[in-house]
């Protein structure tokens, strides 16, 4: 189950930096749609987040520090959660440029948003533990193993 989950959610956040890497000042203009940023920052904030996507993405499915991996994308996942819900609240909808840049007929709810956000934290989640529970749990057999030579 943990391997599913880190491809699903590795999958995931590299289809969804591939659009932002490729048209920065798209992404840029979804952020200044959020209406909660800094100007100064929002070309700064259209850089980072897709290459961090990428990485984090990249490392995932690669098995590659998992948990560091997770941590970002349930970071950028929670961060994204209380931008969304901030806005809902003031009752502003836009695209959220989650992963179509342009108004391409994928019009989603910002609730819809929300659920699925919460569904890959979940997905985060289990990755995170996952890992930390089978260091802990599991013994080292071949230290065992070494120790009876």
């Amino acid at each position: 189950m943990e391997l599913a989950s880190r491809w699903i959610l590795g999958l995931t956040f590299i289809y969804a930096s591939y659009g932002k890497i490729l048209s920065p000042a798209d992404f840029a203009k979804i952020i200044y749609g959020y209406d909660l940023f800094p100007a100064p920052l929002i070309n700064l904030i259209a850089i980072i987040v897709p290459f961090l996507q990428l990485v984090a993405g990249l490392a995932l499915i690669l098995g590659l520090y998992p948990r560091s991996a997770v941590a970002i994308i349930n970071a950028l996942l929670l961060a994204f959660s209380i931008l969304l819900a901030i806005n809902l609240i003031r009752g502003h909808e836009f695209n959220c440029g989650c992963f179509a840049l342009k108004n391409s007929g994928n019009n989603v709810s910002s609730e819809t948003t929300l659920v699925r956000d919460f569904i890959y934290l979940a997905l985060g989640l289990q990755v995170f533990l996952y890992n930390r529970l089978r260091r802990w749990c599991v013994p080292n057999f071949s230290a065992l193993k070494n120790s009876k030579t």
